[in-house]
């Protein structure tokens, strides 16, 4: 028998605002593959299915990828509904077209469902538009992260080029990102937003300026997402100042 792997988008972290079809898929799976950022909950709705967790975490000890991509592929070979559940969604920034391009060359079928990725949640956890009309027509998704043997990162590039920016996986290098936009020619007054576990109960958000922003990522924990742009000017003047270190929603 040969199964098949669906790549889940299991989203920001809040259950229900999973697909109807992840929801499904998880409750057909017979074995889910699950990332260290996906919630506890989310991965309960496998109730029938054997559990792996197979998570990647800055500064922690990960599972190999290529290890990964043959544990999927073992798997599909013994049971028929295999779900690689990852947080946010698959194809931004989750690794899924290395998983892909394995999977297909083992003649193994894959399908992708896509989640609500943290941009997006954060944005709608701040009630600001990616792309507010008259203000913003393009958005950038980066991350100056880069894995081994990887070539450079050439987000600055894309950053400088877009309306508004949502940076990924940064929360540690933040110094380093206002230092290089800043040196680039984005103005240390540009408006930012912060969100740290969007929509889930311990969500923290905070708001302030480009050059504020190793202050406001201080004491973050959990997953964050940098927002920068124009979009984001109204958020000082509808809330109260932004404080030092990352604040409570």
């Amino acid at each position: 028998m040969t199964g098949k792997v669906y790549l889940v988008g299991a989203g920001p972290g809040a259950p229900d605002l999973l697909t109807v079809r992840a929801a499904r898929l998880l409750a057909e799976a017979d074995i889910v593959f699950h990332d260290a950022l996906v919630p506890e909950p989310i991965v309960a709705l496998a109730a029938r299915a054997e559990k792996v967790a197979v998570g990647k975490r800055c500064g922690r000890h990960s599972t190999a990828q290529r290890f990964i991509n043959k544990r999927l592929a073992d798997a599909a070979r013994t049971h028929k509904v295999v779900v690689r559940l990852k947080g946010g969604d698959p194809l931004v920034f989750g690794r899924a077209q290395e998983e892909i391009a394995y999977l297909r060359s083992q003649d193994i079928r894959v399908e992708v469902v896509p989640g609500i990725t943290a941009a997006l949640a954060a944005s709608a956890s701040l009630g600001t538009s990616l792309t507010q009309r008259g203000i913003a027509r393009s958005v950038a998704f980066v991350t100056p992260r880069v894995g081994a043997e990887e070539g450079p990162s050439r987000w600055l590039e894309a950053a400088m080029a877009a309306d508004t920016v949502a940076i990924y996986m940064a929360a540690h290098e933040a110094p380093t990102i206002a230092a290089a936009l800043i040196a680039a020619g984005k103005s240390a007054a540009t408006p930012i937003a912060i969100a740290e576990g969007a929509t889930l109960p311990a969500e923290r958000t905070a708001h302030g300026t480009l050059g504020e922003l190793p202050d406001l990522v201080r004491g973050a924990t959990g997953p964050v997402v940098i927002l920068v742009g124009e979009v984001y000017r109204a958020l000082a003047e509808t809330l109260v100042p932004a404080k030092v270190g990352i604040q409570a929603a």
